[in-house]
């Protein structure tokens, strides 16, 4: 059976467990919310966290001026696109590298045109990229020591786990593979907080001049502080710096939020960039739609999270991907199936649509009017697989068998999965020859 974790970006955490890395294979989506490095700064800066001086612009004449407020010396450009791995990244203006040292500002307006307005591809956002279209400007700081720290909620231990290492570097996940007794992993009990005794524990094993070791100390209590406060998830800095002049300062700051409690952190969530996540995700958001898009050909409508896991591995058992995970929940409202429709055959990727709903809140007959009604009033082309089981099935299995719009409706969950894989296979192959196909039961 496949096993799907979701939510939208990979820290270091997922790669991590207290007794030996765990590793995720890649395509698996995860879903959270997600601040750019700007946004993060300025409520890291809230709770007394250092963080270098800098502003965001979103021209690069802007970026231009913002470098001569900082003196008009060397200062650091950013791109500001919520994927892992912008230093190592690579423009479609030919910029190699989403993190630059700039001499002068005229360098800062130079490097800020190339990356405002252009995509940036790195190893987390697939080969189409995602849009920059801001920068942050910020000092550069001298550093003497760097490291990597991060607070992470870790499920084995119910609570949040402090990883951290001496060797911060672009590549910390392999260095977890290859080194793993470089990184510090410290479970901290919820309840009590983060204990002084323990900070500074951290702290001077990591390595912190003993003239830092308070100061470093004081940062990781309020970093901390900021986890709880907002209902963060991970919270990752790297590099953690000492610097020339004696500062600890958190360089760069990747924080991702709990989806499930937008409504007590509502002035966080509004700051969300849709332009930075998937088109589908941000429709069915507004829909309010429980949607994650996945990368196969299937669309999936199912009623209840654990029958659309069922649903997924079924389709994956008989050869087939799924394109989405879609939970219209028990309600199944007409405006939610059409919603769901829209999204499901508006990705350019499914060939045929899957509706797998069990009757037990809502009687099958009401869900399926609602879904006759929404396929016709959308005329979709998408194939439709529909099983209807439960409270009045036959009923359903009637209003689908009379629906002017046609449906394929199968009682067996196998045959089901197996009919909607055999459907896909075939649309997939009429479209690479420029065909039409109909569908219809014998």
């Amino acid at each position: 059976m496949a096993v799907w974790k979701f939510a939208s970006r990979v820290l270091l955490s997922p790669f991590l467990s207290l007794s030996k890395p765990i590793w995720i294979n890649k395509g698996i989506t995860i879903r959270s919310l997600s601040l750019h490095e700007y946004i993060s700064q300025q409520l890291m800066g809230k709770y007394g966290v250092v963080v270098p001086a800098g502003q965001v612009a979103k021209s690069p004449i802007e970026a231009q001026n913002i470098a001569i407020k900082l003196g008009g010396g060397e200062s650091v450009v950013k791109a500001q696109v919520l994927a892992g791995g912008r230093g190592l990244g690579q423009f479609n203006s030919g910029l190699h590298g989403g993190v630059k040292i700039a001499e002068s500002p005229e360098d800062v307006f130079s490097l800020a045109s190339k990356m405002i307005g252009h995509r940036l591809v790195t190893k987390q956002t697939g080969a189409n990229g995602r849009p920059c279209d801001k920068v942050l400007v910020c000092e550069k700081v001298n550093i003497k020591k760097e490291f990597y720290f991060a607070i992470v909620m870790d499920r084995a231990f119910m609570g949040p786990v402090i990883i951290a290492s001496s060797e911060r570097g672009v590549n910390i996940e392999e260095d977890a593979l290859n080194s793993p007794d470089s990184i510090m992993k410290e479970p901290v009990d919820i309840h009590e907080g983060l204990s002084q005794e323990l900070a500074e524990k951290i702290a001077v094993n990591l390595g912190f001049s003993s003239s830092c070791i308070k100061k470093a100390t004081d940062q990781m209590k309020k970093l901390y502080k900021l986890l709880i406060d907002k209902d963060i998830t991970s919270l990752e800095i790297n590099p953690f710096v000492e610097t020339d002049d004696g500062r600890v300062v958190c360089m760069d700051a990747k924080i991702n939020f709990d989806d499930n409690a937008e409504y007590r952190q509502k002035d966080t969530f509004k700051l969300r960039d849709w332009s930075q996540e998937d088109p589908r995700d941000a429709e069915a958001a507004r829909a309010g739609i429980n949607y994650i898009g996945l990368d196969g050909s299937i669309g999936c409508m199912v009623n209840g999270a654990g029958l659309a896991m069922a649903t997924m591995d079924m389709i994956k058992l008989h050869g087939g991907s799924p394109a989405n995970f879609l939970d219209i929940g028990g309600s199944a409202s007409s405006k939610e199936v059409k919603d769901g429709f829209a999204i499901l055959s508006g990705d350019p990727n499914v060939r045929a649509i899957f509706v797998n709903v069990f009757g037990g809140i809502i009687r099958c007959d009401m869900i399926a009017k609602v879904i006759a009604a929404a396929a016709t009033e959308l005329n979709l082309t998408v194939p439709l697989v529909v099983r209807l089981q439960g409270n009045n099935w036959k009923k359903a299995r009637s209003i689908i068998d009379g629906s002017s719009h046609k449906m394929l409706a199968v009682e067996d969950f196998n045959m089901a999965a197996k009919t909607v894989v055999n459907v896909a296979e075939i649309a997939q192959l009429a479209s690479d020859v420029n065909v039409s196909v109909e569908f219809s039961t014998l």
